[in-house]
């Protein structure tokens, strides 16, 4: 039985068919391989060498992100409107990639390509990175004759699915990196500060109110126990992160509650209403059926409330429900969502309503997450006062009793 060689880089020079000079790069298990790969292409191969091995410092295997598909979706969808040949668009796009492993991917893809497969298909022998969705996408694509434009559809997808996913992070992430750095300024007031003014407190002789005597026994706990608390809020934070990976039951429990939230819970919704308006837009303008794109919308939704919602609502559509309709009886979608869906099946254009309607739930999204930032931010202001300026008036506070004394 055949070995299956590891791909290596190759640099070549050579010429196309009009004689031109070309100098690239590509991936193949030897150089005999790689001039093969070449002739397909019309390339006629004077030199190939093996690429010497970049060597860098503090290098690995960098994680492949959703912004590195979405940036590569983009490139292609450009190559592909320029009327940029697929195999010579994957090395152009390949060398533009700032990411070692997604390039690594781009190049295998061609070759897979150049090999005889179809681009959908080849994304399918790479399903960590391209899921189902897009796969599907891809190969209507090709099978209807217009890959461009599906990458272009895609392409857009992906922008605007990553711009609100990357609002919702940010607005999550603000209130946390506040409490985190206010926890911080307190430790280290309460480890180095507080025992300064306690030493001193101790030569008064007297008895320290209670806002100072609680901060000193606080001082005093976090010095003796510190490491347990540290690996308390360590503990506590791997622990949850495994039951939500592992308890599918915990994970829905707190998908659910997160979206009771407030502030952070409406911004949740809207961004998961506007997902899923984004994706049945895409997929059906892309001719899959609507129960099909139903099930890729429960899927996008990315919580278990909108998901359980997607499935009934795709149940009901089997069996000969208008889309409107099903939507309604679930609760679930604004009245203003299920008014345009059933003004687009009427008037033949869902897709194109559902496409409008995202841009509204997506533009609302963003409107969300600004107010909230400028609602915390006099909010962070207010808290950081009340726990640095609670601290340092606690340890003060027996100085001013001794100046009201004197």
């Amino acid at each position: 039985m055949a070995t299956t060689q590891k791909l290596s880089s190759f640099k070549y020079e050579g010429a196309n068919r009009q004689g031109k000079l070309i100098k690239g790069e590509i991936s193949a298990q030897s150089p005999a391989i790689a001039k093969a790969q070449l002739r397909k292409q019309g390339i006629t191969a004077k030199k190939v060498t093996k690429k010497a091995a970049d060597i860098k410092l503090f290098s690995g295997s960098k994680k492949v992100t959703s912004e590195d598909i979405t940036v590569f979706t983009r490139q292609m969808a450009t190559m592909m409107k320029a009327g940029v040949p697929l195999v010579q668009a994957f090395d152009i796009v390949s060398e533009s990639l700032e990411n070692p492993t997604m390039t690594k991917i781009v190049l295998e893809l061609k070759n897979e390509v150049s090999s005889g497969g179809s681009f959908g298909s080849s994304l399918r022998k790479q399903p960590k990175y391209f899921d189902d969705l897009y796969c599907s996408l891809v190969e209507s694509g090709e099978q209807a004759g217009a890959l461009e434009t599906m990458l272009d559809r895609v392409a857009i997808y992906k922008e605007k699915s990553e711009s609100v996913k990357k609002k919702v992070r940010s607005a999550i992430k603000y209130p946390i990196t506040v409490i985190i750095i206010a926890a911080i300024v307190t430790a280290i007031l309460l480890l180095k500060v507080v025992p300064v003014f306690d030493a001193m407190f101790a030569n008064f002789g007297s008895e320290l109110p209670l806002p100072t005597q609680i901060v000193v026994n606080m001082s005093e706990s976090l010095q003796q126990h510190g490491l347990v608390w540290l690996a308390g809020i360590v503990l506590t934070i791997v622990l949850f992160q495994q039951a939500m990976r592992r308890s599918l039951g915990f994970k829905h429990a707190v998908q659910r509650a997160v979206l009771k939230a407030p502030v952070i819970g409406e911004i949740l919704n809207v961004s998961a209403i506007a997902r899923y308006a984004r994706t049945l837009s895409t997929t059906f303008a892309a001719g899959v059926p609507l129960v099909e794109a139903l099930d890729s919308a429960a899927g996008a939704s990315g919580n278990i409330k909108y998901e359980t919602s997607i499935r009934n609502i795709k149940n009901e559509v089997s069996s000969g429900s208008e889309l409107a309709l099903s939507m309604k009886a679930e609760n679930v979608f604004p009245a203003m969502l299920v008014q345009m869906v059933s003004i687009g099946e009427q008037a033949g254009s869902l897709d194109e309503m559902l496409g409008k309607a995202a841009v509204i739930y997506e533009e609302e999204v963003d409107e969300k997450v600004a107010g909230l930032t400028s609602m915390m931010e006099p909010l962070i202001m207010a808290f950081l006062g009340v726990v640095v300026g609670g601290l340092v008036v606690a340890m003060y506070l027996p100085i001013f009793q001794m100046g009201n004394v004197i």
